[in-house]
């Protein structure tokens, strides 16, 4: 006998002689079609197993990208009701995954008899006729295509299938869709070729195993409660037929007084079956162990059928750590690539046939994208419109020339968007009615709101001086900001024991203290008025010779010093750390106790002033 190579241990037995699982081999018993299709019409599991997958993959089907009319031409050609395509395809591949193979025929007219190669330029408006599906039962074949220059080639020479009237009709492989159930890798033989084999084939003992698990614990269930009596010399009462019969009736009649009154009558002092009496006990069996034992069993089956148990027992999950839709959505991604990498190659032919026999020519730039497979909840749909108007907003700024790209063009940009993912029904035709936002003509009180912003957008500092052609000379330079929910900002002081604090309107983030002039205009201003750091983050409370400040990051912050003093302004520090000062008081607790704040920071506009070298004189607290 020959020995594989593996790991042998002669003392433990392992590897060895001795070693039980020595003896184990791998065989391959073919499951036959009788048997594959009782299971498909009476277990549940092997039912899901063959449909689900198919089902998810054809679910939503797919979105063209051409012109509405062109998109409706093809729609109405692929919903016809010979055609039907997505319920075709969907049965097929249910089909194979039974059986291990079934074929899609294409009924063509006008292009060429059904065993002559399909030319698709003879395809016009209205020649696809009809979409049929067939087993591999139905359909038998000539010789493989073994001519490699071929684009036929490991494709039957030609596909038969017999009428009804016993006449053979012959099908060149052109007009022919092939689905194939579990591929097989061993192509000895030529029906390893053309089909393959059933996906039941692969999951058959885990799926027994789990329909076993449950007739065996059902079947225990009118024994979960056992009535055991102990009757001394019971051997004797059964020697002959007269006491035999007594000894029933006697317990006939015990169990009907069970029953009428829910007590049973014994004889004796119940000492047992040593003693002088009978003695009654009551079994019952402990189903605590046997849900998640089921489970278990129907978990391997799921999992060998590559479906997650979620999806495949329409059942959420339970338990700490539970992510049901984290799984779903790998699973759908999962879907998602069967799509692009098998379904979409396989339904090529069909698509050539389809988009000619619906606009009688093949554009090149009609295309399609399988639809997304997961759907939004209602809260997400509405996250997501947020975000992308939040976006849109970021984008064109203020609308005082601030936007950093084109108002129109992000316009158009976000309607696409929301156009596609249908987060507003309706409103591609209502731009077509009413027009996008550049293809409008501002309303009076538009154009007096635009005003409004302008001025306001004046008051700022940077504005007013681009506005003064003698404020370009260079000059030293403070940018700050000011702190606008500073109450909220005291609170917190106040309850982290600090007896003063600076004022309100003068807690403030510095920018850049450049005591080198500098040309304002080249400074130029930053992009957002107003300034939020969201609540948390890193957040720390150091002392700055005598201020108590509260240090925090704010990439925006960051990015502005860096800028300020790439236009040449000077920083007397070896680097920037954005902070807000909140007490000078000598008698401020010990920052070490001092929790530091951690809710959201409001920063209003950026203000320009020179620098003023006694600024700490001016310092006053509340």
């Amino acid at each position: 006998m020959m020995l594989l190579d593996r790991l042998s241990n002669f003392v433990s037995g392992l590897g060895t002689s001795k070693d039980k699982k020595i003896a184990n081999v791998y065989g391959f018993n073919l499951i036959d079609a009788q048997q594959l299709n009782a299971m498909h019409r009476s277990d549940w599991m092997a039912r899901k197993v063959v449909d689900i997958i198919p089902d998810d993959m054809t679910r939503e089907w797919r979105e063209w990208q051409a012109d509405e009319s062109v998109v409706e031409a093809i729609e109405r050609t692929e919903r016809a009701p010979q055609i039907n395509i997505q319920a075709k395809v969907n049965e097929a591949m249910q089909l194979a995954r039974l059986r291990g193979g079934a074929v899609l025929v294409l009924g063509i007219e006008g292009a060429g008899l059904p065993n002559e190669e399909l030319a698709f330029d003879r395809v016009k408006i209205g020649s696809l006729k009809y979409v049929h599906v067939l087993g591999r039962d139905q359909v038998s074949y000539t010789d493989i295509n073994r001519d490699i220059t071929s684009p036929f080639y490991g494709e039957p020479v030609m596909w038969t299938v017999s009428n009804s009237n016993g006449a053979q009709v012959d099908i060149h492989p052109s007009r022919v869709i092939r689905f194939v159930g579990a591929p097989i890798l061993d192509k000895s033989n030529a029906e390893n070729e053309v089909w393959g084999d059933s996906v039941l084939q692969i999951v058959y003992d885990a799926i027994q195993n789990a329909a076993s698990s449950q007739e065996h614990t059902a079947s225990l269930i009118p024994e979960a409660k056992t009535d055991v009596i102990y009757i001394p010399n019971l051997s004797k009462y059964l020697e002959n037929e007269k006491t035999t019969q007594k000894l029933t009736e006697r317990f006939t009649y015990a169990n009907t007084m069970k029953s009428m009154f829910n007590m049973l009558l014994l004889e004796g002092d119940g000492a047992g079956a040593t003693g002088n009496g009978e003695r009654w006990e009551q079994k019952t069996i402990n189903f605590g162990q046997f849900p998640e034992l089921l489970r278990l069993f129907l978990q391997v089956a799921a999992g060998a059928a590559d479906i997650p148990l979620v999806r495949f027992l329409q059942d959420a999950p339970s338990g700490l750590g539970s992510n049901g839709e984290t799984t779903l959505k790998n699973y759908y991604d999962n879907i998602g690539a069967r799509q692009t990498n098998w379904l979409g190659p396989a339904m090529w032919r069909f698509d050539e046939v389809c988009i000619r026999s619906a606009t009688g020519k093949r554009d090149p730039s009609i295309y399609y994208q399988w639809a997304p497979l997961y759907t939004q909840t209602e809260k997400e749909r509405a996250e997501v419109f947020k975000m992308y108007a939040d976006g849109a907003r970021t984008l064109v700024g203020s609308g005082t020339g601030q936007e950093i790209i084109a108002r129109d063009a992000v316009s158009q940009a976000l309607i696409n968007r929301l156009v596609e993912d249908g987060n507003l029904p309706g409103l591609a035709e209502a731009v077509e009615e009413f027009g996008a936002i550049g293809e409008q003509e501002p309303t009076e009180e538009e154009l007096a709101a635009a005003a409004g912003a302008t001025q306001a957008a004046n008051t700022n500092n940077v504005t007013r001086m681009q506005q003064a052609a003698n404020d370009a000379a260079p000059r030293t330079l403070y940018v700050s900001r000011k702190v606008v929910n500073a109450a909220d900002l005291i609170e917190w002081a106040k309850g982290q024991g600090f007896k003063t604090t600076l004022p309100a309107d003068e807690m403030h983030v510095t920018i850049a203290y450049s005591r080198d002039p500098v040309d304002w205009m080249k400074v130029g201003e930053s992009w957002a008025s107003e300034l939020k750091v969201a609540a948390g983050g890193p957040r720390l409370m150091e002392r700055f010779g005598e201020a108590r400040v509260l240090l925090f990051k704010a990439a925006e912050l960051d990015w502005r010093h860096e800028n300020i003093k790439a236009a040449g302004a000077s920083w007397d520090h070896p680097e920037y750390q954005s902070h807000i000062t909140i007490s000078y008081d000598p008698e401020s607790p010990d920052l070490a106790d001092v929790e530091p704040y951690q809710g959201e920071i409001i920063l209003g506009p950026e203000i320009f002033r020179e620098v003023d070298e006694n600024w700490s004189e001016k310092v006053t607290e509340s």
